[in-house]
């Protein structure tokens, strides 16, 4: 089987990371107003020196995204790192570029000192739980969100 190269997002990524990001279910910036402003976000996201964003590249094409960003447990000497997006475009699952973004993100986790890492991933996606458990990751929870603005999130239960 081919590896699934693994590199540094970059700014000119954000057209393929933003279609990524809206496969998740999540508020979908590509047609919003707003959108040069979370591109703005996502470059600034990039030059933080407590975050890391990669991206499996397929011969020029962005497949699939991850982004890692480094915290501090009050009960933890050590950061834990915690994944806030994985994605991978449906075309390409399956083809080993989920593992080789989540094997990167360990190997830069372990250099920078964590103790672990964390991700959330929305009740639904079932399909992803499995991929998580099957790669050696371990459900230890839930997680739990409260609108406090305008925005509606997350959507009504299906």
């Amino acid at each position: 089987m081919r590896v699934v190269p693994v590199r540094d997002a970059r700014p000119d990524d954000w057209p393929s990371v933003k279609n990524l990001l809206a496969e998740l279910g999540r508020p979908d910036v590509r047609e919003d107003p707003d959108e040069p402003r979370h591109r703005e976000a996502f470059e600034r996201y990039l030059e933080r020196d407590d975050t890391f964003a990669l991206v499996a590249d397929e011969d020029g094409e962005i497949v699939g995204f991850v982004d890692v960003e480094f915290r501090q447990r009050l009960n933890f000497l050590d950061p834990q790192a915690w994944v806030p997006d994985l994605v991978v475009a449906e075309r390409a699952r399956g083809t080993g570029a989920g593992r080789r973004l989540l094997e990167e993100a360990e190997r830069r986790a372990r250099e920078r000192g964590c103790w672990g890492m964390t991700l959330e991933s929305a009740n639904w996606r079932d399909s992803s739980h499995a991929f998580y458990e099957h790669v050696g990751w371990t459900d230890t929870g839930k997680s739990f969100t409260r609108a406090i603005s305008d925005l509606q999130w997350p959507p009504a239960p299906r």
